[in-house]
């Protein structure tokens, strides 16, 4: 079996690109990769791309110079998780507090790991979770 590395890119739907993009750049001042008037790419730590796409505006097979990105889309209110450091989960919750982002949940794991789950502007639920949460994390 070809074994897999890790999970490059993640994708949300939004109905405001503009409006998400500002968003998760100044809550987590992620970098753009790339842009244009139906998608944002946003870098995570150095080593995995959040996809922002416009509702409805991949819904049909785009043509770029290297090939055919097939038409995907997603609807719904959809999760999404960072991890986080534990001891940087305070500095987290001041930073949610101070950008007016309300904390909806605080779970303990068994395993001894947090989180704090909060809605972005088109009600998906992001989650920032310490080690301790998955056997694996």
């Amino acid at each position: 079996m070809p074994n897999l590395v890790s999970v490059l890119e993640t994708s949300l739907y939004v109905e405001d690109l503009d409006r998400s993009v500002h968003f998760y750049r100044t809550l987590f001042n992620f970098a753009e990769l790339n842009a244009d008037t139906r998608f944002c790419a946003l870098n995570v730590a150095g080593h995995q791309v959040l996809l922002l796409f416009r509702r409805g505006s991949s819904h049909l097979p785009t043509q770029i110079p290297g090939g055919i990105i097939p038409p995907h889309g997603g609807s719904g209110s959809l999760h999404l998780a960072f991890s986080v450091c534990a001891s940087d989960l305070p500095d987290w919750e001041k930073k949610l507090r101070d950008q007016n982002v309300s904390i909806e949940s605080r779970v303990h794991w068994p395993r001894g790991g947090q989180s704090i789950y909060f809605r972005d502007p088109d009600d998906h639920l992001i989650e920032l979770v310490t080690p301790g949460c998955w056997l694996i994390y």
